[in-house]
């Protein structure tokens, strides 16, 4: 008999795509590390003030659901500062179409791309139109192949590409990708934070606060009481919140206080045995289906770069003609504790994509 999945034709996928349940959003276990002695004055990735460069553009880079106006608020957010926003532009192509072909004489200051992203894989951002959403992998696929238009001379060392998306200050890899995409005969900074970005909240129009996240298979949840001892027991360190109180909080209810949100985030396999000597399995219970996972090495490795553990998934499957699909959904109740002046009167602090306390770059 041949060896598992060797023979087998094997289509395998790994789809994340989170939709907040609540008013506020979207690589993010374990705890984010980034010091929260924040220092205003701290500041490193300022640019060539001698060099003249064209005004900022935002790109807003998705649609808002029923249940959450994210892109309206960026995008409110930007129109009152009187910064050039584009929109309908859902894919890195578009965007860098759309620079080459507005480019003037003057080359590009500030590019702000607003994407309401999953901190567990990468952007809902495409690649390409209609192709796969930007990872690092499908990223550097997409750029071996040359599908991607190259930027003209309008990008400079001055341009500064800033993403605002969710803990993707942490994800450096993908951030040097994203770099190296943008970069032509001048290579631009790529700037991202740590923390989660919000916009039109209650006491501040953007703020950014660090997330604190716990997991339940979905519709099996322990109840918010266990969940907020399991929360702390998971962050003994944090010590200025009410995990408890918190978890019921749906809203920053004054300055600095910590809220939840929540979302869903589903897996998918795929596994075609019509070519393969091996038997198609079934399974009886979830334990099952984990073992199933966990023992295949090719699953496996995609499944850990969630970081979620396989045992906080609700998990099914099904088998139509040869093609196993395994699918499993787990919810994410993400605690955010917002940003404040650590002196002085309480407020959020400013998100300013200069402090590198605040503001990751490459």
């Amino acid at each position: 008999m041949k060896t598992p999945l060797k023979k087998a034709s094997i289509l395998l996928s790994l789809i994340v795509m989170a939709t907040l349940s609540l008013k506020c959003d979207h690589k993010a276990e374990p705890e984010i590390i980034v010091s929260t002695e924040i220092n205003q004055e701290e500041t490193d990735y300022s640019i060539d003030e001698d060099v003249v460069l064209r005004e900022p553009v935002v790109f807003i880079t998705g649609n808002d659901t029923s249940s959450d106006n994210y892109y309206t608020n960026a995008r409110n957010y930007f129109e009152q500062r009187k910064v050039e926003v584009v929109n309908g532009k859902y894919s890195l192509e578009e965007i860098i179409n759309w620079l080459n072909n507005n480019a003037d004489d003057l080359p590009y200051g500030e590019i702000h791309i607003v994407n309401k992203s999953n901190p567990f894989k990468g952007l809902t951002l495409e690649t390409v139109v209609n192709g796969e959403p930007v990872t690092k992998e499908n990223l550097q696929e997409i750029n071996n192949e040359g599908k991607l238009p190259t930027l003209e001379d309008a990008i400079t060392s001055n341009s500064k590409i800033i993403f605002h998306a969710n803990g993707l200050g942490n994800n450096k890899e993908l951030m040097n990708t994203l770099k190296s995409t943008f970069s032509a005969n001048s290579s631009p900074k790529v700037v991202a934070s740590a923390y989660y970005s919000i916009f039109n909240g209650e006491f501040s129009n953007h703020f950014l606060a660090k997330p604190y996240h716990v997991f339940y298979p979905t519709a099996n949840s322990p109840g918010k009481v266990d969940l907020s001892k399991e929360i702390a027991k998971k962050y003994p360190n944090e010590k200025d919140i009410n995990w408890h109180e918190a978890i019921y909080n749906e809203t920053e209810r004054f300055v600095g206080e910590a809220y939840y949100t929540q979302q869903n985030v589903p897996v998918k396999f795929e596994l075609d045995y019509h070519n393969s000597d091996d038997e198609i399995p079934t399974f009886e219970i979830q334990e099952e289906i984990m073992d199933f996972i966990e023992q295949r090495t090719e699953l496996y490795t995609e499944f850990q770069k969630l970081n979620i553990p396989l045992e906080k998934f609700r998990w099914s499957y099904k088998l139509k003609n040869s093609v196993l699909t395994i699918k499993g959904t787990s919810t994410v109740i993400t605690i955010l504790k917002p940003l404040i002046k650590p002196y002085g009167e309480l407020q959020h602090i400013e998100p300013d994509t200069n402090n590198k306390r605040l503001y990751a770059m490459k």
